[in-house]
């Protein structure tokens, strides 16, 4: 039975356009899963193994509801252009065959067709997605205007992926793991070296500082231009007075996280005998 679906994203869509400016129907038809190659340039570069599962689980119990998208290369070969958590899914579940849209299309538009799906469907993080429009601009010889264009975004925003680039390999990971958000980036990278940008990027997560809170600390570095140990001592005085007493009593350097409302106390240890005599203290043992 052929399967067809008239629903488009406007980006996706409009490259779906045939010569006459009528959009292209989707057929889908069975392929296996075998015959299938996952694009290199396929724009997601990560996984969550938990919610890949939970595709799983769906996919077993309620089947396929949105078909990949492939491109047939030759006789039983295709390569994919978008649903790759799909066709990992199926491939977890054994299944022989996935359902596909089967696109004729050239080399230049599968990373954007890919891009503009995945962007749609919301899957890519933020580096993912700036990669790959440092990509798209790169082959594809256009400007972040004419990109905007092509994926329905306006030149700044473009532009703030872009950007995320050029902070330090360990803030670009901080961002795929979620441990920071895309406006903590975006205040990092007025920082102009990468030691600042990285110094802050530690606080952000040992003292689990808010957007805001981080913009604030950003913008009064930048405008008192205020010294590396300033930034790091800018602890509430009550707190560092309450350190120094449980560091004390503790016998090692105890560290609080957090701010005034809420955080966590840490004392650390180096050996089963220091953890016991701790815990003693704690009357715990």
């Amino acid at each position: 039975m052929v399967n067809k679906r008239n629903t488009l994203g406007r980006g996706l869509g409009s490259l779906l356009k045939t010569k006459d400016n009528a959009i292209d129907k989707k057929i889908f038809d069975e392929i296996n899963l075998k015959f299938i190659d996952i694009n290199s340039d396929q724009p997601r570069k990560s996984f969550d193994e938990k919610k890949l599962n939970e595709l799983s689980a769906s996919i077993k119990q309620h089947g396929i509801i949105q078909p990949i998208t492939v491109r047939k290369i030759s006789e039983n070969k295709y390569q994919l252009i978008s649903g790759e958590r799909r066709y990992k899914a199926s491939k977890l579940l054994g299944k022989e065959t996935i359902p596909a849209f089967i696109k004729v299309t050239d080399d230049d538009n599968i990373l954007e067709l890919a891009l503009i799906e995945n962007i749609q469907r919301e899957d890519l993080n933020s580096i993912e997605i700036a990669i790959s429009y440092k990509k798209l601009i790169d082959e594809l010889k256009i400007n972040q205007e004419n990109l905007g264009s092509r994926v329905g975004k306006d030149r700044s925003t473009i532009n703030n992926y872009l950007r995320l680039l050029k902070l330090p390999p360990t803030i670009q990971k901080g961002l795929i793991d979620n441990k920071i958000q895309m406006g903590h980036a975006r205040s990092l990278i007025t920082l102009e070296k990468s030691e600042i940008q990285l110094k802050i990027y530690q606080l952000i997560l040992s003292n689990k500082l808010s957007v805001r809170k981080t913009e604030d600390l950003v913008r009064n570095f930048n405008k008192e231009k205020l010294s590396l140990r300033k930034i790091e001592s800018k602890k509430n005085n009550e707190i560092i007075k309450i350190e120094s007493k449980l560091s004390s009593y503790f016998g090692t350097k105890v560290k609080t996280q957090g701010d005034e409302k809420k955080g966590k106390i840490l004392i650390p240890y180096k050996t089963t005998n220091e953890l016991n005599r701790i815990l003693e203290l704690l009357d715990i043992i």
